[in-house]
C-alpha cells in the first residue's frame, strides 16, 4: 500500500487504505460497530484456545489420543499465531488492514470446520495449525483498523475498550467453554 498523496507521515488513513474520508467518533453508532466487531474478531483467537484446552480430554477420548497428540493440538495453534502475528502486522500495513482482517476470518473459520471433521489427530494438528495463521491475520489487523478509523481524541478510548473486552473474552471463555462442553460431551457433575 502507498501512503496518499498529500498525507503527511504519522496523520490518520482510512483503516483499508482506500482513500482519504472523515475518521468516526467513538460514540457513533458506527464507532461502536467498528469496535463491537474488532473486539469479536481479535477475541476469537484467544477464546479458541480456551475452549480446546477444556475440550481436551473429550477430544482424547474420542480420537483415542494420548497426552502427545493433545499437546500438539495445543501447541501447533499457538506455534503459528505466536511466529506469525509479527508478519501478519506487516501484511496489513502492505495490503491493508481491512483486507488481512477478513482473510484472518476467513481463513480461521474455514479452519475450524476442518477442525471440526478432523478423522484423526494429524487431521486436527494440521487444522489447528491454520487456526493459528488465521488467528495471526486477524489481532494486529484489528488493533491497526481501530488506530486508522478513529479520530485521535477517540482513539484511546477505542483501543481501551478493545483491550478492556477482549480481555474480558479471555477471562469468561473457561466458564463459558467449561457450560457449553460439559454437557455436549456427556459429562455430568463431578
Amino acid at each position: 500500500m502507498t501512503p496518499d498523496a498529500g498525507a503527511q507521515p504519522g496523520e490518520p488513513r482510512p483503516a483499508d487504505g482506500s482513500g482519504p474520508r472523515e475518521l468516526l467518533r467513538y460514540r457513533s453508532a458506527q464507532g461502536r460497530w467498528v469496535v463491537a466487531a474488532m473486539i469479536l474478531g481479535s477475541s476469537v483467537a484467544g477464546i479458541d484456545s480456551t475452549v480446546v484446552v477444556i475440550a481436551l480430554p473429550a477430544i482424547g477420548r474420542n480420537l483415542h489420543v494420548g497426552f502427545g497428540g493433545l499437546q500438539w493440538t495445543v501447541t501447533s495453534y499457538t506455534l503459528t499465531l505466536a511466529s506469525l502475528i509479527l508478519v501478519a502486522g506487516s501484511l496489513s500495513d502492505r495490503w491493508g488492514r481491512r483486507r488481512v482482517f477478513l482473510a484472518g476470518l476467513g481463513w480461521f473459520t474455514v479452519a475450524s470446520v476442518l477442525c471440526s471433521a478432523a478423522p484423526g489427530i494429524g487431521w486436527l494438528i494440521a487444522a489447528r495449525a491454520v487456526q493459528g495463521i488465521g488467528g495471526a491475520l486477524m489481532t494486529p489487523a484489528s488493533l491497526a483498523i481501530i488506530e486508522a478509523a478513529f479520530q485521535p481524541a477517540d482513539r484511546t478510548h477505542a483501543i481501551g475498550t478493545w483491550a478492556g473486552f477482549s480481555d474480558v473474552s479471555a477471562a469468561i471463555a473457561p466458564l463459558w467453554a467449561g457450560g457449553c462442553w460439559k454437557p455436549a460431551a456427556g459429562g455430568g457433575s463431578s
